[in-house]
């Protein structure tokens, strides 16, 4: 009688056992699972990068802004345009680029990707570009050359959108003469083709622009061992050819 009264006593702790078994290893069974498609949905985007003219453009021969995507300028936009001088560039007296030129141009890059950022390198005037998947939100003190970069992956893709620009003279891109205000956001999504890295690239700035405008381009794996170059600038240097332009002012 002794020993049915301890077996019963003992029978719902054993059956507690067996249910936080059951649980555990059903849990153990459904987050691996569920790892496995977080993993799926984040792209390889990581390596180095050819983004030299053998590998772009998509849009066009020679540059990704065509007669098709050309930005639509306002009026204070056009009177910019008008009135720009290229001797006055940035570039020459070695101000690093900005998006859209910095990610167009044809360099090489590399992606580092990490649990809570993406590092984009540039070897064109060595720049660094952040994108933070934190979900954190840009301040007034956060104005820079380069802005904001925030993003997430979503459909086996990257999504990022810059803010929080300063105004750049050539901040649109370094050769028609357009510039970028503080309003301007950049918003891309990278993504794999096969061993092809792809962007689409959209740019607004409602304080020189009419619409959005957009190009695709895409980078090649870059040659096996190749690591990005120092990309040094002397401001004397970068000047010289400034010597050769035709002024627009007297």
């Amino acid at each position: 009688m002794r020993m049915l009264e301890t077996t019963t006593q003992t029978a719902p702790k054993h059956l507690a056992a067996w249910i936080f078994c059951a649980l555990f290893l059903g849990l153990a069974a459904v987050v691996p699972l569920q790892a496995q498609e977080d993993t799926e949905a984040i792209p390889e985007l990581s390596g180095m990068w050819d983004g030299s003219p053998r590998s772009r453009p998509i849009n066009g021969p020679n540059m990704p802004w065509t007669s098709e995507n050309f930005p639509v300028l306002n009026e204070r936009g056009l009177a910019f345009r008008e009135v720009f001088d290229e001797a006055i560039s940035p570039k020459y007296d070695c101000v690093p680029s900005t998006p859209p030129a910095l990610v167009y141009d044809p360099y090489m890059m590399e992606v580092v990707q990490w649990p809570d950022r993406v590092l984009l390198r540039y070897e064109k005037d060595d720049q660094l570009r952040t994108v933070w998947l934190d979900g954190r939100e840009p301040t007034p003190q956060d104005y820079s050359l380069q802005g904001v970069s925030v993003g997430h992956y979503k459909d086996g893709a990257l999504h990022v959108t810059t803010t929080h620009f300063t105004f750049d003279v050539t901040g649109f891109d370094d050769y028609n003469g357009i510039p970028s205000s503080q309003l301007k956001k950049i918003t891309e999504r990278y993504w794999r083709e096969g061993e092809e890295l792809k962007v689409t690239l959209t740019v607004e700035d409602e304080l020189f622009l009419r619409e959005p405008v957009s190009f695709t381009t895409q980078w090649k794996p870059a040659p096996e061992g190749y690591q990005l170059q120092a990309y040094e600038c002397d401001a004397e240097i970068a000047r010289y050819p400034v010597k050769f332009l035709v002024p627009k002012y007297r």
